[in-house]
């Protein structure tokens, strides 16, 4: 068996959720006999602060469709799943295009709907 190095090791706890992180601290205290939960769970915290900041739940909102609203009523369709009228609806009213979405999907949401020409925020 290759021998795993530091780095590899690291970047496979990042990769980790905090019950992974959990179950391997559990798994090395029985076969070691040794707690290392002060070591091991140590770095992921502090790349799990940003990796919550970063799937933090988001709401797009549509503040203005824009002058090219017929694609930002397409588009709307496509993301949404909504008709038509009401797509048309809230391109011409604003309001939440989706809720409670992952950070980045908010964000490409929000690219696209920008790139059609229309005004966004995420909440």
């Amino acid at each position: 068996m290759a021998k795993l190095t530091k780095e590899d090791f690291i970047s496979a706890l990042k990769e980790m959720t905090i019950l992974e992180v959990k179950e391997l601290v559990d798994a090395m205290k029985e076969e070691f006999g040794v707690d290392p939960s002060a070591v091991a769970v140590a770095a992921p915290a502090a790349g799990a602060g940003a990796a919550a900041e970063d799937n933090a739940a988001k709401t797009v909102v549509l503040k203005d469709a824009g002058a090219t609203k017929m694609q930002v009523i397409k588009l709307l369709k496509e993301i949404t799943g909504l008709g038509l009228v009401e797509a048309k609806g809230l391109a011409d009213n604003g309001g939440n295009v989706k809720e409670n979405v992952p950070a980045k999907e908010a964000e490409e949401i929000k690219a696209q709907l920008e790139e059609a020409g229309a005004t966004v925020e995420l909440a």
